[in-house]
């Protein structure tokens, strides 16, 4: 079966954009950033039901693959993903990569999403990143494993540990435009 609706998914911190780009990048199956179509400048989120028209034109594309799925249209791509690659690392992984990342942002002053960026003050703020992190750990962990016992929706290919991640990236055929299974 060709694959090429891709959903990744994961904790925060655990890599999942890291993984759709690079995934993009083996393959040459469209990235769409999440982050990019939910935030604009200044930390504006944008209102549910544009997110929702934006995932909902990219998941209508022959190919795709997004890096995450908010909770508000979930159902939007799991509906049209061939694939869900979930990171389920625990806790104290992708938290400390998490932490790492956010310090390194904060440093550096690099861009996200649209020219946003991450301060000392976010990171301490009540919409602290760190702090989602813990808020949305387990519902998201519970969610992985719903979807990797079910015997309908789409295939769930399960990763735990780092090594696993670069076994499966490896094991993957470059230029195709489409994954293989």
């Amino acid at each position: 079966m060709e694959i090429k609706r891709v959903l990744i998914y994961g904790v925060t911190g655990s890599g999942k954009t890291t993984l759709a780009k690079r995934l993009a990048e083996r393959t040459g199956i469209p990235w769409h950033s999440v982050d990019d179509l939910t935030w604009e400048p200044d930390w504006v989120q944008v209102p549910i039901p544009e997110q929702t028209r934006r995932i909902e034109a990219i998941c209508s594309e022959e190919s795709w693959i997004l890096d995450t799925a908010y909770g508000h249209w979930l159902s939007v791509p799991l509906g049209a993903a061939q694939l869900i690659v979930t990171l389920d690392y625990p806790s104290w992984r992708s938290f400390g990569r998490l932490v790492w990342r956010t310090l390194r942002r904060i440093v550096d002053k690099s861009a996200i999403c649209n020219g946003n960026h991450e301060s000392l003050k976010t990171m301490l703020s009540s919409d602290s990143i760190l702090l989602w992190h813990f808020k949305s750990f387990q519902r998201k962990r519970d969610r992985m494993a719903q979807w990797a016992q079910s015997k309908s929706g789409p295939t769930v290919v399960r990763i735990q540990t780092p090594k696993q991640l670069e076994d499966w990236i490896n094991s993957i055929e470059p230029g195709l435009r489409h994954l293989s299974l």
